[in-house]
């Protein structure tokens, strides 16, 4: 499959033409997006209906002063609005920058003013936090609300039933598209800037982990992860939408594996994106019956075959693992009935990645031998640039190999197995986490003068999140430490919040006055 593959990309090429427009042009009707609300209740979403609110919502943020490259923010839950806010952004040409709505206010200020958004379309549950900093983002010129709000937020039901229609996506395939910030180990997060063309690089591994993904009758597709993550977004909910597969919304606040097999079972999904995090929970307490999914994916550490197995009892697939970065994703992946399986390894490369282990110099290593998980350019699914961080991006790379940070050893047949990071990245439930965000978020207390943050071991979440701080004198620890805690939670997300924060009197540091984490970890 490698050998005879190459890639065909369209010098025109807009996603929402794709994943939209295409099909409400031959198949109005076709079912889209399947909404089922927390109530149960549910609402159904066709292409027809997705196009003619896009273009209307399309016209509304071209009315607002959205022009083409302007970066619009989409702060929502998993919903159809998610994904209608998607389409009328790329119509423009305009750039989607999605964004959890775990973000606390620190997290959310550095985003949208590093990446001078010029919208944010978010909800009641978040538009406080987006209120409360406008008044230091000159640049965002709109706020729309999904939910009735007053002046001066706009109410995007209202502004799309206004609006003339705006049909015109005259992009290019390497025209900007999406801002995905992530977590480096040094500095702020870094926006990473993909093209509409890094769709079409998804394409082989979604239909190598999903075969007959889109060709099947009565497939829907779902996954529990976040849609302002590549993994929700990118690994399903997209994909869904271009081959034409009916994708499932449903917003889980905390997820619950009872709540999932109900989802499952009703909708009678049968592809899935299941993070690490989810799979294992889910083994805890299995269903009552076996459910009839065709394949799962899943990515961000290795799983191994007793996992897989009892997916394949259980749900009704074994799991594919796929790996992959938000610099350049799905590139490596383990499929069951395509390739030979091998308990811990993370597979082979898919069709149209070139993939290797390479030396600090950029040469490739011995089978073997450890190196660092490589891809070469050019390729359709890697990023553009670090946004507004020339000498980052350009770090980024080795001649033209794009480093991924991971550690990993090769076998004569190819196969990858991974060993580490080669930084201080915390793998926490599938997500990638840096630690610097969460540091300069404790060093803002007023009692605290340094801080450092590792990732330690978790049976369930890979790792999580342990702090260690070093106090002003005189301050008091007694109650600081629950209220460090909170104080990630609340300003940066719960998700990167430490499970346990540690008082200590120095850090170790280098003869530069860099931290060592490492130290931490193996102290």
């Amino acid at each position: 499959m490698r050998a005879g593959f190459g890639w065909d990309i369209p010098e025109r090429y807009n996603i929402a033409e794709r994943c939209c427009d295409s099909w409400a042009d031959t198949d109005p009707g076709r079912t889209a997006i399947i909404h089922v609300a927390e109530d149960g209740t549910r609402e159904v979403w066709s292409y027809g209906r997705l196009r003619d609110a896009s273009d209307r919502l399309a016209g509304a943020l071209a009315a607002r002063g959205v022009r083409r490259g302007d970066r619009v923010a989409v702060l929502l839950a998993q919903s159809p609005e998610v994904l209608l806010a998607h389409m009328a952004i790329l119509k423009l040409g305009a750039v989607v920058l999605p964004l959890f709505t775990l973000f606390g206010t620190d997290a959310l200020a550095y985003r949208l003013s590093d990446s001078g958004a010029r919208a944010v379309i978010t909800d009641a549950a978040n538009l406080g936090k987006v209120l409360s900093l406008r008044a230091d983002l000159p640049e965002l010129a709109a706020i729309f609300s999904v939910d009735p709000a007053a002046p001066p937020v706009l109410h995007l039901g209202t502004e799309i039933a206004a609006a003339r229609p705006h049909t015109r996506f005259d992009t290019g395939a390497g025209d900007p598209a999406m801002l995905i910030y992530t977590s480096g180990t040094t500095g702020p997060p870094k926006g990473v800037l993909h093209a509409h063309r890094f769709l079409i690089g998804h394409l082989t591994s979604i239909e190598t982990h999903h075969p007959g993904f889109g060709e099947v009758p009565g497939d829907v597709g779902w996954t529990p992860a976040d849609w302002a993550w590549i993994g929700g977004l990118m690994d399903m909910a997209v994909p869904c939408l271009y081959y034409g597969v009916p994708l499932v919304s449903r917003r889980m606040r905390k997820f619950d594996p009872a709540d999932a097999y109900a989802v499952i079972r009703a909708e009678g999904i049968t592809r899935l994106f299941l993070p690490p995090t989810a799979l294992k929970l889910m083994r805890q307490s299995p269903p009552d019956m076996p459910l009839q999914v065709r394949s799962i994916g899943s990515g961000g550490e290795s799983l191994g075959t007793a996992l897989s197995d009892w997916a394949a009892a259980h749900l009704g697939a074994p799991v594919n693992e796929i790996y992959g970065q938000t610099e350049c994703n799905l590139v490596l992946a383990s499929v069951h009935g395509l390739m030979e399986v091998r308990d811990g390894a993370m597979g082979l490369p898919v069709p149209g990645h070139d993939v290797a282990l390479i030396d600090a110099e950029g040469r490739p290593v011995v089978p073997g031998q450890i190196g660092e998980i490589a891809v070469r350019r050019p390729d359709p699914v890697m990023f553009l640039e670090y946004w507004n961080k020339p000498d980052k991006t350009a770090e980024k790379f080795v001649g033209d190999w794009m480093r991924t940070g991971d550690l990993a050893t090769q076998d004569a047949q190819g196969y990858f197995t991974y060993v580490s990071r080669d930084d201080d990245v915390i793998t926490s439930a599938g997500y990638r986490i840096g630690p610097t965000e969460i540091e300069n978020c404790l060093t803002g207390h007023p009692d605290v003068v340094m801080a450092a943050v590792i990732g330690v071991p978790d049976p369930v979440r890979t790792e999580v999140v342990k702090a260690f701080v070093v106090l002003r004198d005189g301050a008091t620890w007694e109650g600081l430490e629950p209220a460090l805690i909170q104080r990630v939670r609340d300003r940066v997300s719960p998700h990167v919040a430490p499970r346990q924060v540690v008082r200590v009197d120095a850090l170790p540091m280098t003869a530069t006055g860099k931290i060592m984490r490492r130290a931490l970890r193996d102290g």
